[in-house]
């Protein structure tokens, strides 16, 4: 009589809201306790995570399909279908997450580098790319600006690591040798921003042939930037101090996509001061920033990216951040450098070309010829397509360049007072995606290898 009951406990669920007189479900109930699900994360940590999943897919279950509750615990076939693929992404979520950051021994780098003898990643760094802890990765070589304690190092190394952004390559780890540290970092399958836009045996071609590709970039690397000024530790001020064109990889699998490297450089090898806040006047934010500098921490940035804050102290922030971000903006609009130099024929001499000084003359006559036309902002005039690069080929939404070039320009600032931040920044590359993606819809009938404005050129 028993044996026939237990059948039918089985195979005729119980629809009703689970009960603490079920053993099964005040076991389950217990783990739910704050006490008993820390001391099970101390013993086993991943089985903290398996449980709360399981918490999550229970509450979910009991909401779809109450019938599917069972006194006894047991599950229907449809729920242990699910269960698999609840594990599968719990498997591919731990295997996403940050490991443990490595301290590596100076001995393991020469050996993955071959005493630094194997052919340099990039020819203008220090770089090499290697095996280390059967992990494929790229070690960089950097002088230390200030020495560092091994307890300060670990407890940074590890700060860092635990970023986890689409947009960041991963730190996995540091070592010290002397005055340089040399950092590792996953290696990612790609090109840097730089050879996407200006490819020197092919001019003529690049790989961001079209308009969304472009944006794909901007708001990828903006939403990178925001995340690290503003949603990575949130007690903490973190620059990148590195940004430009070169420490962005442009990846095409599955999608297009960009990454910033290098995150995590300026912090570990010193040139950051403890300090990064904005004081309210730019008189004093300077004059704090001279105080805070020394010889020893200054160091020579990359040309074309520094701003004048910078160029006067040599110390970066979240301010300089955003104007070298602003000179990537645009650069992914015009495809041009920052600097250059064209040859005079009047003069039969070289000038130096600025890139914000062409994209400010460009908006100045774009909107001074939209006045006098009565057009409001000049779309029609050309000035604009003209400083565009031309490998796009006139199919862009001319309305969405405008404001993608007034958002760089607000980020290229003399004043760093008035440069915004990159929360803002972001959530104006957002809504001009947004209407980038509707222009792209409604042009979807039309070939993209033709040009689509008849604007002088």
């Amino acid at each position: 009589m028993c044996k026939i009951l237990r059948r039918r406990d089985v195979k005729e669920p119980i629809a009703t809201p689970r009960s603490p007189r079920t053993p099964r479900l005040s076991k389950c109930s217990s783990y739910q306790s704050k006490s008993q699900s820390q001391a099970l994360d101390s013993r086993t940590p991943s089985m903290s995570s398996s449980t709360s999943s399981a918490q999550h897919y229970i509450s979910g279950s009991r909401s779809n399909n109450s019938s599917a509750i069972y006194t006894t615990g047991s599950i229907n076939r449809g729920s242990f279908g699910a269960s698999i693929s609840s594990k599968t992404s719990l498997s591919s979520i731990r295997e996403s997450l940050p490991d443990n950051p490595n301290i590596y021994d100076y001995s393991e780098i020469c050996a993955a580098t071959n005493n630094f003898l194997a052919k340099r990643y990039f020819s203008s760094s220090a770089a090499w790319r290697c095996s280390l802890h059967d992990k494929d990765a790229i070690v960089f070589q950097r002088r230390l600006r200030r020495s560092i304690e091994a307890s300060r190092l670990r407890e940074r190394l590890s700060l860092i690591c635990r970023s986890h952004h689409a947009s960041l390559i991963k730190l996995l780890g540091a070592s010290i040798s002397g005055n340089h540290v040399y950092l590792v970092y996953e290696y990612v399958n790609g090109v840097s921003l730089a050879d996407c836009l200006r490819n020197p045996k092919n001019p003529n071609f690049t790989v961001l042939s079209n308009w969304m590709s472009r944006m794909q970039v901007a708001i990828d690397i903006a939403k990178g930037l925001d995340y690290i000024h503003n949603s990575f530790e949130l007690n903490q001020n973190f620059v990148h101090n590195h940004i430009k064109s070169t420490s962005v990889i442009v990846t095409d699998q599955p999608s297009i996509h960009a990454r910033f490297c290098h995150f995590g450089t300026a912090e570990l090898c010193g040139e950051i001061p403890e300090y990064t806040e904005m004081p309210k006047s730019s008189s004093s934010f300077l004059s704090r920033l001279k105080r805070a500098g020394s010889q020893s921490m200054r160091f020579e940035g990359t040309r074309g990216y520094m701003s004048p804050e910078f160029r006067a102290t040599g110390i970066g922030t979240q301010k300089s951040d955003v104007f070298a971000f602003g000179v990537v903006l645009l650069e992914l609009l015009s495809g041009e450098e920052p600097l250059r130099y064209r040859l005079d024929g009047e003069k039969k001499d070289y000038r130096r070309v600025s890139l914000i000084e062409t994209a400010r003359e460009a908006m100045e006559e774009e909107e001074g010829k939209g006045e006098e036309e009565g057009e409001g902002g000049g779309r029609g005039s050309g000035w604009l397509r003209t400083w565009v690069d031309r490998r796009l080929k006139d199919s862009f939404p001319v309305e969405v360049v405008e404001n993608m070039t007034r958002v760089a320009l607000d980020c290229v600032d003399v004043d760093p007072e008035r440069r915004p931040s990159m929360r803002d920044v972001g959530g104006k590359i957002s809504k001009l995606y947004l209407k980038s993606e509707r222009w792209s819809k409604s042009m979807g009938g039309l070939p993209t290898d033709i040009t689509v404005s008849l604007a002088p050129r």
